[in-house]
């Protein structure tokens, strides 16, 4: 059986779960979140705590159990206490700064990257060379961090670029003389 998928999830206080044919809505003192899950996966909220099953020993059946569960729990954690992802800007030059409520980009291009986020999601500048990226939702967090570490990725042989927050690169030797 699926370690994470038999795990039961605590629902802590201030938390509201409604439950409709695999709808969900977690209401929380963050916000609210709603997803459509898998018709095949049996969810159960009981007491204070929401326990995921799946019917059959089948290797889809499998793989949804532990999805499932995760789903869920992220979206009981996002509502709680909410998600964050840290970038660190490294290179001569390259700054970030907020202008109102769109993240302006000096990256080394011959223009700034103006970068509005969408509903939801809070981007602070704590520092000229680092990024915040705050919200309820871990697949938005993730997925903007991603877009904005894309616009210039880290390369090896400087490391100049837009790293998350403790990445190690890989750092290559440049080319000898002859």
């Amino acid at each position: 059986m699926s370690r994470i998928g038999r795990r039961p999830i605590a629902i802590p206080d201030g938390v509201n779960i409604q439950l409709d044919n695999n709808y969900i809505k977690v209401k929380g003192p963050k916000g609210e979140l709603e997803r459509q899950l898998h018709e095949d996966i049996i969810i159960n909220v009981e007491d204070a705590q929401i326990t995921v099953q799946r019917p059959t020993e089948d290797k889809k059946h499998k793989a949804l159990h532990g999805l499932t569960r995760s789903l869920v729990n992220n979206m009981v954690q996002g509502v709680t206490q909410g998600f964050q992802k840290n970038l660190e800007l490294a290179g001569v030059g390259y700054r970030a700064q907020m202008q109102g409520n769109k993240l302006v980009l000096n990256i080394g291009y011959s223009h700034p990257i103006e970068i509005i986020p969408p509903e939801g999601l809070e981007i602070e500048v704590p520092a000229n060379n680092k990024i915040s990226v705050k919200g309820i939702d871990k697949e938005n967090v993730g997925a903007i961090a991603a877009k904005i570490r894309a616009l210039r990725e880290p390369e090896p042989y400087k490391g100049k670029g837009i790293k998350y927050e403790g990445e190690h690169i890989r750092r290559k030797e440049g080319k000898s003389g002859a």
